[in-house]
């Protein structure tokens, strides 16, 4: 039996990243249910956002075997959280996920936080997403906020699960 076991290789992400990460996050808005972003990105207002805003802390990006990037991961900071915590948000590409990406990506992601001081990370996550849920879960964030009922563009209502994880424990 072959081991089928890939290396996936996480590093910051770039600039030049923007475009095929902005595609396959345009993808996942447009096919809805699993991101609180509604209106699609521009590779300008993707790097904008995820690597230079106001709030940024890190963003990490996972290459599949062609080096390709499959995921990824950012941090940034707002004024809803504690100042030593961060939000992190994760995305893979629709219909050719990489097994482990996540993992991998939440492990850099953490090193990282560790390193600068950080003493947790928050995700907010709807509560109809539940392949989110369930990869929080899986790392080891743990409830400790609901948001009823928060309308979506189209006035939708829906839950906001939100979830921390101590870095101290991790």
């Amino acid at each position: 039996m072959a081991n089928d076991v890939k290396t996936i290789r996480v590093r910051p992400a770039r600039p030049d990243d923007a475009p095929a990460l902005c595609a396959f996050l345009n993808e996942i808005i447009a096919i809805g249910g699993t991101t609180a972003h509604q209106t699609p990105f521009t590779p300008e207002s993707f790097v904008a956002h995820y690597l230079a805003g106001p709030g940024f802390v890190s963003c990490f990006v996972a290459e599949d075997e062609v080096g390709e990037p499959c995921a990824f991961q950012a941090l940034d900071q707002w004024d809803g959280i504690p100042e030593d915590w961060a939000d992190i948000g994760t995305f893979s590409r629709p219909g050719n996920k990489v097994p482990g990406a996540g993992t991998a990506l939440f492990k850099a992601t953490c090193d990282h936080a560790r390193s600068i001081g950080l003493s947790a990370l928050n995700a907010t996550i709807r509560a109809d997403n539940t392949g989110g849920l369930t990869y929080y879960g899986k790392m080891g964030f743990v409830d400790y906020k609901v948001d009823k009922a928060v309308p979506l563009a189209d006035g939708r209502p829906v839950d906001r699960i939100s979830k921390r994880f101590l870095l101290s424990e991790g």
